[in-house]
């Protein structure tokens, strides 16, 4: 049994984290209930999930005084504490300045009343992590949704194998699997021939986990776009396959994730029509200081952060010299492509679209959950993003949504993964993605 002090960003990062530590005790101070006070008028995810956590808290009420503590579904036992301010100031003087110190000292009461007990402070705060630690407190990350980046699974893996095997698997398209190691639905492999290893066949795992097939070959281009390396040939299977209705496309700057995703939805949009529209949504989040209001209308406000998928679409505008090619400014005014901000996702049920999530790695786990769960049917949800390029102060490499749908999704056969990792772009934007 252990003492969990749970901090603000805890709850406000995940407002279901009060069942997420088994049967322990789990102590919130009254500091924290002030925070979360304090956030639940935000008009944004986090004052969604700091009235979430109100809202739990005022049912366990009807269980019992939360001052003595109630029973959580999980068997652990949530309780508020608090203490007298003079108590608080003889643990940690001037511990009335901030709330981090008021929360550090009440932990420290916590601890030196259940000595026999371990008490441990959890908080996304690394500052406030390196206090407790001076303090002499046990201080831990809230880890349960984080998926460290050299776990994550890549979606790719080489197999060597036998001229004769590698003639069979032409021959028959398909091989099955040798046993050791576990497969996942879609996972993409480069069959690589022993004598000569320039010789290499591109398959991927079957939807039942058991053989090898070939991928669609995309040679010849999609929307003016020719892959060139096996990690976009993956990506290019991977979004033109109707089998597979959810896509996680990772990589470096410039390794080509949005382009070749909005590639194969014009294709599968316009070209085909086996969509009713192209649907490009991405957060409004900056890369440094923010400007302030933007003037004008929604589409004007909204028009500095969807640029990016303006200059894609302008690019594949270009590229495409077929008679397929249409202006992507008539398309947007005909309702076929549709860019837009996530802020306006949630109570939304989208059908028969190809949707593209960009810069996804912006965004915490419970918001791509809200953001999958809008899923209707027949529609086609593409997550692009960079784990080592963050805007969003509340998530890192490790806790960010675009990594936790990695993981969960990688046994499903209706979803794949392709990490990228040549930068395509050009000379200069490799180098300073390697080198800066």
């Amino acid at each position: 049994m252990k003492n969990y002090i749970i901090d603000t960003n805890v709850l406000l990062h995940d407002p279901n984290s009060l069942v997420n530590f088994q049967e322990n005790h789990l102590l919130i101070p009254i500091e924290v209930i002030e925070e979360i006070d304090k956030f639940k008028r935000e008009p944004n995810e986090l004052g969604q999930n700091a009235r979430s956590v109100s809202r739990t808290l005022d049912r366990l009420r009807s269980q019992g005084h939360l001052s003595e503590g109630v029973t959580l579904p999980n068997g652990g036992r949530l309780r508020i504490v608090f203490h007298k301010a003079g108590e608080i100031t003889t643990l940690i003087p001037g511990s009335q300045a901030s709330v981090d110190s008021r929360i550090l000292a009440q932990s420290l009461a916590v601890m030196r009343a259940h000595p026999d007990v371990p008490t441990i402070l959890v908080t996304k705060d690394i500052n406030l992590r390196i206090k407790a630690d001076a303090l002499g407190l046990a201080a831990q990350d809230y880890e349960t949704d984080r998926v460290l980046l050299k776990d994550l699974y890549t979606g790719l893996f080489d197999r060597v194998v036998s001229p004769e095997t590698l003639a069979q698997f032409r021959a028959k398209d398909e091989l099955d699997l040798e046993p050791g190691r576990e497969y996942f639905p879609n996972e993409f492999c480069t069959l690589i021939e022993d004598k000569n290893p320039k010789k290499t066949v591109l398959a991927k795992v079957d939807a039942t986990g058991k053989k090898l097939v070939p991928i669609l070959d995309s040679r010849d281009g999609v929307w003016g776009i020719r892959p060139r390396n096996r990690q976009q040939h993956f990506a290019l299977d991977a979004l033109l396959d109707d089998r597979i209705k959810l896509v996680t496309l990772m990589g470096k700057a410039g390794t080509g994730k949005t382009l070749i995703a909005l590639a194969a939805a014009l294709k599968k949009t316009i070209t085909d029509r086996e969509y009713r529209r192209l649907v490009v949504a991405r957060p409004t989040i900056s890369m440094g200081k923010e400007l302030g209001f933007l003037p004008g209308s929604l589409e004007e406000k909204l028009a500095p952060w969807m640029q990016p998928i303006h200059d894609a679409l302008e690019l594949l505008g270009d590229l495409n010299m077929g008679q397929e090619q249409r202006r992507h400014a008539d398309l947007m005014r005909s309702g076929m492509i549709v860019v837009e901000a996530l802020s306006y996702i949630r109570g939304r049920s989208i059908a028969h679209q190809f949707m593209i999530i960009d810069e996804a790695q912006n965004l915490t786990p419970l918001e791509v959950k809200t953001i999958i769960t809008r899923v209707g049917e027949g529609t086609k949800i593409v997550f692009t993003g960079d784990p080592y390029q963050i805007d969003n102060p509340y998530v890192d490499s490790s806790s960010n949504g675009f990594n936790y749908i990695v993981s969960k999704f990688q046994r499903q056969p209706i979803a794949a993964h392709i990490e990228l990792q040549k930068g395509e772009r050009s000379e200069l934007a490799e180098l300073a993605a390697n080198l800066l």
